[in-house]
């Protein structure tokens, strides 16, 4: 029988965030993952820090923000235990909308020059832009140096794992899995999509939110060095290397359950749709396709907090795991402490009245 001070179901980058955050503070932990760590919503996104999306709910505004200024301390922690470092791919994002709904009204709206000096080529009729700060990263990169960072500490992680169960008693959770029970002084349900967390009332339970997307050749007649994004599809580059740099275009919002199959009507639907943005997209070599599962409660904010005695959830993010994991990992291990947590975190209650 495995003893620890925290066990963590899901191995995503908020499992992994939060075990990194919980070890920082002393104590032991062990994650148990049902399959291979960061497999799933955590490398499928497009890995956009997009606290300012106007498409995101405004009540989150304030989290995303204060796990943006952890940012910086973050990657800087991955480095020292991976030595590796994560960089940032882009700084800039055009952000698009049609006309008469301009998403954030303290911001201005770029001139049709002004675009073209951006990014020459955009096709821009249907659309206006304001430029929004906001840097994004390779989810496949910060995976990659997470779990090298994970593996460097004693850190306590279990891959093809699955818990079936966690039953809390006063001063301990008593958590089952198929190879053996494990006791711990607190239980953290990780597992995004997939939370079994019982207590969960169904109208808050989280539920996968299929997205297909697409990467092509970064166009030699146009290279892109900003993020692209309206309401029907945004287009992410990766710059960092000049023999490999691509555009990640995406992405399908659909209820599929747990059905990652990808179809190349929808991937065809996507490029036409960037194309009709960068025309030269159209032609660009395709590198590679894939669909994945974001986490969505129906209200369509994260669930944190305590379920009952000893025991805790953090899922949930929909498209926003990348961007708030520093700050989830912050707060869930100020929580799991007793402390006071750095914000108020009464709207992702778990048991809050959903709109």
């Amino acid at each position: 029988m495995l003893q620890t001070d925290v066990c963590i179901a899901g191995a995503g980058i908020i499992g992994l965030s939060l075990a990194l955050e919980l070890h920082r503070k002393g104590a032991r932990v062990a994650v148990f993952d049902q399959g291979t760590p960061l497999a799933e919503a955590s490398t499928a996104a497009a890995g956009m820090l997009a606290a300012y999306d106007p498409e995101n709910d405004r009540r989150m505004l304030e989290f995303s923000k204060l796990s943006l200024s952890l940012y910086p301390r973050y990657l800087e922690t991955l480095f020292d235990l991976s030595g590796m470092l994560v960089p940032f791919h882009t700084s800039t994002t055009l952000q698009g909308f049609g006309a008469g709904h301009l998403p954030l009204k303290s911001v201005p709206v770029l001139t049709p020059d002004t675009i073209k000096l951006l990014v020459p080529g955009l096709k821009h009729d249907s659309q206006q832009f304001i430029l929004l700060s906001e840097n994004s990263l390779d989810p496949r990169e910060l995976a990659t140096a997470l779990l090298a960072a994970v593996r460097s500490t004693s850190i306590e992680l279990f891959t093809q794992t699955p818990v079936r169960l966690a039953r809390s008693g006063k001063s301990e959770v008593e958590v089952h899995t198929d190879k053996e029970t494990v006791v711990a002084g607190r239980f953290v349900d990780c597992t995004g999509a997939w939370a079994f967390t019982s207590s969960i009332p169904d109208h808050l339970r989280p539920v996968p939110r299929k997205g297909q997307m697409l990467s092509v050749a970064m166009p030699a007649s146009m290279p892109l060095h900003v993020v692209i994004r309206t309401p029907d599809i945004y287009i992410v580059p990766r710059t960092t290397s000049q023999k490999r740099a691509r555009l990640v275009i995406g992405a399908t919002v659909e209820d599929a359950g747990f059905d990652k199959s990808v179809h190349p009507d929808d991937i065809a639907g996507l490029r036409r749709l960037a194309s009709e943005l960068l025309p030269a997209v159209a032609e660009a070599t395709e590198i590679e396709t894939w669909a994945g599962l974001r986490p969505t409660t129906p209200d369509r904010l994260p669930l944190m907090g305590q379920v009952s005695p000893n025991h805790f959830i953090a899922s949930g993010h929909y498209r926003n795991g990348i961007l708030q994991a520093p700050a989830t990992a912050r707060v869930m291990a100020q929580l799991i402490a007793d402390e006071r947590p750095d914000t108020d975190l009464s709207v992702y209650h778990p048991f809050r009245d959903a709109e």
